[in-house]
């Protein structure tokens, strides 16, 4: 055969193949309102980037007449390509072709591109659209999904992993993007479930819908299995585009560089934003823009556990992770769920380079018999755990409230933060004037002749005494009381003064956190 000849039977055989599951498969798959996985894949890369690998693997089914079918691709494509030109390696489950179902090959297709990404240290991006383990090929599905799940634990803080939800992902196959650093996921498209709803009707007599029981809004709001919540897919790739330019391609390497920009003041002014009543609630996501560059912070989980607000932005054009409380929810205080939210979160920014960036402002962790009995003795011991151990570049500023075991969480001076600050308005006390002057003056209280106006007083007096910076400062707990305009100057600084800082672990195989 000449050449032209070779060259058009490639051609052919690349059409067929990119037909996924033939035109009637592709068009009840647009029908439902999602693209097609190689559309996803050319709308997420830059132009002209993607280059395809495996695209004639066969599937190694053998049973169950599955010798005779034809699988292009066995479900998946899989490839390298770039995000705004930095390199990444992506899968995208087809399912289109055998519902995506993950069989021997499909699961050794993705395991190489991971392998690859791991070699070459880029991002993973995984694209989540299947109907779980191939049935017809028995325990060599699941043993694909073990060699999955091992890589991901492999990869885990040494390149990023991002695992995107775009139809069903039940089962077993949950269990990867569970391993994985971010999860996003969009409305009414993205179902994510260990059992079905079918399954829980017959064991349990429950029934539930799909979206009830594993829909997107179910996993960004209530669960926090997913950190981005969009309401189409290509919002949700926007979302992926902008996280990528946040942070490094591995963990040898520190996120890119950006041109400083000034915040935007004219819209985020301190002294507007942070009320003078010490017992009016503020967004501190408004301190947040009031100090990062361009006012721009790209927020992590904005619909879990809203009492703590994490995410990125970036001083002086250098990525950092920024960890606040939220007074608008709950006073800001600390329980099971933002807890692990925070700890997950700066374990990230630790294994990535990315300086954190605290901002206190809680009454501390959340009383009640619920918490205690979910365990926030242990879920809180998370955060302790995660800023004692990272070694990144750690700034603190105590905004106002920081009482009890929330001042010591919160990346105290105990926790060998590097730098911390706090403005006039902070209070530092082991617990509220309230309460400390119920306890300590109980007994003047009780004893005076107008114990109301006597409490007000003695309330007065412990706030006056204990709750400001001034203690903590004598002390050295505090490295320096500034004024909130100040705070981008100081935080600026000590960030170029941290950036040098070299510390030596402790020599071991590895810690063991309060999973």
């Amino acid at each position: 055969m000449s050449l032209r000849s070779k060259t058009t039977e490639l051609k052919r055989r690349m059409q067929e193949a990119f037909q996924g599951g033939g035109e009637q498969a592709l068009e009840k798959q647009k029908a439902s309102g999602k693209m097609t996985a190689r559309e996803r894949i050319l709308a997420l890369l830059d132009p002209n980037s993607f280059h395809e690998y495996d695209l004639f693997v066969k599937h190694a089914g053998q049973d169950f007449d599955m010798d005779k079918k034809y699988l292009p691709g066995d479900g998946v494509i899989t490839g390298t390509g770039s995000i705004n030109a930095w390199p990444v390696c992506i899968f995208a489950q087809d399912f289109t072709v055998a519902g995506g179902s993950l069989g021997y090959m499909h699961a050794k297709k993705i395991a190489k591109i991971m392998d690859h990404a791991m070699k070459m240290k880029v991002p993973l991006i995984g694209i989540n659209d299947s109907g779980g383990a191939r049935i017809q090929e028995g325990v060599n599905s699941l043993a694909g999904y073990g060699e999955i799940f091992y890589r991901n634990t492999q990869a885990s803080g040494v390149i990023p992993q991002i695992s995107v939800i775009l139809g069903p992902c039940a089962g077993g196959a949950v269990y990867s993007p569970a391993l994985t650093d971010f999860v996003f996921v969009v409305d009414k498209i993205s179902k994510m479930f260990i059992t079905g709803p079918e399954v829980i009707k017959t064991v349990l007599g429950e029934e539930i819908s799909m979206e009830d029981l594993g829909g997107a809004r179910v996993h960004a709001e209530i669960t926090g299995n997913a950190h981005f919540f969009a309401e189409s897919e290509q919002e949700c790739f926007e979302q992926i585009k902008r996280l990528v330019s946040y942070i490094p391609w591995n963990n040898e390497k520190k996120a890119e560089v950006f041109p400083k920009k000034a915040p935007k003041s004219r819209q985020y002014k301190l002294d507007h934003i942070f009320p003078t009543n010490p017992m009016q609630p503020y967004d501190v996501r408004d301190v947040i823009r009031a100090i990062a560059d361009d006012s721009d912070f790209f927020e992590v989980q904005e619909l879990f556990a809203a009492n703590i607000v994490v995410g990125f932005g970036r001083l002086d054009g250098m990525t950092v992770g920024f960890v606040a409380n939220q007074p608008l929810v709950l006073a800001g205080v600390l329980d099971c769920d933002s807890s692990d939210k925070a700890a997950r979160f700066i374990r990230f920014c630790d294994a990535f380079n990315i300086p954190l960036v605290t901002m206190v402002d809680l009454p501390g962790y959340l009383p009640g018999v619920d918490q205690e009995h979910a365990g926030v003795i242990r879920h809180g011991a998370k955060v302790l755990y995660a800023y004692s151990e990272a070694t990144v570049p750690k700034l603190t500023i105590i905004l106002r409230k920081a009482y009890g075991g929330g001042y010591i969480a919160m990346c105290s001076n105990h926790l060998r933060a590097d730098f911390v600050f706090a403005w006039p308005t902070a209070e530092i006390a082991v617990m509220g004037p309230e309460g400390a002057a119920n306890i300590i003056f109980r007994n003047e209280i009780k004893a005076s002749d107008n114990p109301e106006e006597t409490r007000k007083r003695l309330i007065e007096e412990y706030r006056q005494k204990f709750a400001n910076p001034y203690v903590a400062a004598a002390y050295g707990y505090v490295d320096a009381v500034i004024e909130p305009h100040e705070t981008r100057n100081y935080l600026t600084h000590s960030l170029t003064l941290a950036l040098s800082k070299r510390e030596v672990p402790p020599i071991k195989k590895h810690g063991i956190p309060p999973f």
